[in-house]
C-alpha cells in the first residue's frame, strides 16, 4: 500500500465508484478504499435479511414467513434510473451495462386528494386520465405538444416564450392550466421536490419534461429502470470498470488519518501504512470537519405481502405525493419493487417511503404515504442527516460528494459527479469525449 497514486477514493458509494471508474479510464492510477466489508456505503443493498434486522437493531431473527434471508437485497436508499437520463448514458458509454440486467418499472402514479392516479404523460393517456376534466385535458394536451416541439434555437417553436426569462408560472398561465395539473406536471413529470421552480425561467422545466417523455418513449410503461438484485449492483459495476483499468480496491480498511501538508492532501494512512496521492475523493463521513449539514431525510423501508392498492397490482411502481396535496414544502415519494427484481423472497414486496424532514416528528410527515401501503409486515425507519462539502477542493485537492437526497432518481447524483469532475480536472464532463474514448479503449478491455 505504501505507493504513490494519482487519486485515492474513500467510500464505495455510487458517486465515488463512478468517479473512480472515470478516472481509471482516463489513465489515472487509482486506489479505492472503504472502511466497510461491503460495497455501496450509504447506497448499499443489504443481504441477507438478517443483516437488515441487525442494522436497524431489531430484536430476534426475521420470521419464517419472510422466506430465505439470502433472497433479499434491500436498498438503503431508494432510487430509479431515468431511461434516457445521465446515469444510463454513463452506464452505456462505459459498457458497465454488460454487468447488469434492468427491468422497467411498471407504473408511475401521483396522489390527489387521498387517491392515486396513473401519471398521464402522452397525449393519449392525458385524454383518458381521470385526473382532469374535459376542457383541462385539451389545454394540457396543447401544453404537451408545445413542450415536445420546443426548440431553444428555433424562435418559431417558442410561441412568444423566452426560455431564459419567462417563468414557468407564466407558461402555465399561458395554457390556462389549473392547480392540480400544475402540481402533477411540476412534481410527477418535471420531478421537482418543491414549488421554487415556478418563479424561475422555464427552460429547465421544459427540458425536464422532455427528459421524462423521452425516457417514457423508450420502454412505454414508465420512464424508470431498476437493476435486478438491487441498486448495490451499480457501484460494483463501476468498481469492476475501474479494476479493468488498473484501479486497486481494498474493503475493510479503517482510515486512520488523511495526511495534509501545507493545506493540501498528500496521502491516506490506514493500518500503519500511508498511500500517497495528488487528489482525494470521499463521501462526507470520512471528513466531517469539511462538511456542513444541509437537512435530513426520512426513509421507511416497508416489507409487504401484497402490491399497493390502485396500482393495477403492479410488481413495481413509483408514487409521488406532491407537497401541495398534503400541506408540505417537499414531496413525499414511494418506490416499490418486489420479488420480480430478485430483491425479496417470493410473493414479497418492498416499498420505501422517503421525504425531506420538515418537523421534529418525521414519522408523522410520511403518514399519507404509509396509509397507502397498509398492511405492512415489517418496517425499518431511518432518519439521515444530509451533508454538503464546505471545502470545494481548489486548495486542498479534497473533493467530497454530497449525501444522497430524497429524490427517487439519479439525476441529482449525476450532477454532483459532473461537478466534482469539473473541480478535479478544470474541464466540463464531456459525454462525447467518453464516447470517443470508448471506441479506442473499451474494445481492448473487452478482450481481457
Amino acid at each position: 500500500m505504501n505507493e504513490e497514486y494519482d487519486v485515492i477514493v474513500l467510500g464505495t458509494g455510487l458517486t465515488e465508484c463512478i468517479l473512480s471508474g472515470i478516472m481509471s479510464v482516463k489513465g489515472k492510477k487509482v486506489l479505492h478504499m472503504d472502511r466497510n466489508s461491503y460495497y455501496g456505503a450509504e447506497s448499499a443493498s443489504i443481504t441477507p435479511l438478517e443483516d437488515l434486522y441487525k442494522r436497524f437493531s431489531l430484536p430476534g431473527a426475521p420470521p419464517e414467513s419472510m422466506g430465505k434471508g439470502r433472497d433479499w437485497n434491500v436498498d438503503l436508499i431508494p432510487k430509479f434510473l431515468m431511461a434516457n437520463g445521465q446515469l444510463v448514458r454513463m452506464l452505456l458509454i462505459t459498457q458497465v451495462t454488460r454487468y447488469l440486467d434492468f427491468k422497467v418499472i411498471e407504473g408511475s402514479f401521483v396522489y390527489k386528494k387521498g387517491s392515486i392516479y396513473k401519471v398521464p404523460s402522452t397525449e393519449t393517456e392525458a385524454l383518458a386520465s381521470s385526473l382532469m376534466g374535459l376542457f383541462e385535458k385539451r389545454r394540457f394536451r396543447k401544453f404537451l405538444v408545445f413542450v415536445a416541439n420546443f426548440d431553444e434555437n428555433d424562435p418559431k417553436t417558442m410561441e412568444g416564450v423566452d426560455p431564459s426569462k419567462t417563468t414557468m408560472r407564466d407558461v402555465f398561465k399561458k395554457f390556462d392550466l389549473g392547480q392540480d395539473v400544475i402540481d402533477f406536471t411540476g412534481h410527477s413529470l418535471a420531478l421537482y421536490r418543491t414549488d421554487d421552480y415556478l418563479d424561475l425561467p422555464c427552460q429547465d422545466t421544459i427540458n425536464r419534461i422532455k427528459l421524462y417523455s423521452e425516457s417514457l418513449a423508450r420502454y412505454g410503461k414508465s420512464p424508470y429502470l431498476y437493476p435486478l438484485y438491487g441498486l448495490g449492483e451499480l457501484p460494483q459495476g463501476f468498481a469492476r470498470l475501474s479494476a479493468i483499468y488498473g484501479g486497486t480496491y481494498m474493503l475493510n480498511k479503517p482510515i486512520e488519518e488523511i495526511v495534509m501538508e501545507n493545506g493540501k492532501v498528500v496521502g491516506v494512512k490506514s493500518e500503519g501504512e500511508t498511500a500517497r496521492c495528488k487528489q482525494l475523493i470521499c463521501d462526507p463521513s470520512y471528513l466531517m470537519d469539511r462538511a456542513t449539514k444541509v437537512g435530513q431525510v426520512i426513509r421507511v423501508i416497508c416489507i409487504m405481502n401484497h402490491p399497493i392498492k390502485s396500482t393495477s397490482d403492479a410488481n413495481s411502481c413509483q408514487i409521488i405525493i406532491p407537497q401541495n396535496q398534503v400541506n408540505r414544502k417537499h414531496d413525499i415519494y414511494v418506490c416499490m419493487i418486489s420479488y420480480a427484481h430478485n430483491v425479496a423472497a417470493q410473493g414479497k414486496y418492498v416499498a420505501i417511503v422517503s421525504t425531506t424532514v420538515e418537523t421534529d416528528n418525521p414519522e408523522m410527515e410520511v403518514k399519507p404515504a404509509m396509509d397507502l401501503l397498509e398492511p405492512v409486515e415489517q418496517k425499518f425507519v431511518s432518519i439521515s442527516d444530509q451533508y454538503a462539502p464546505t471545502d470545494m477542493g481548489a486548495e486542498s485537492q479534497i473533493f467530497m460528494s454530497r449525501t444522497y437526497d430524497a429524490t427517487t432518481h439519479f439525476e441529482t447524483t449525476c450532477d454532483d459527479i459532473k461537478d466534482i469532475y469539473k473541480r478535479m480536472t478544470g474541464t466540463e464532463f464531456d459525454f462525447a469525449e467518453m464516447e470517443r474514448k470508448k471506441n479506442d479503449i473499451f474494445g481492448d478491455a473487452a478482450d481481457q
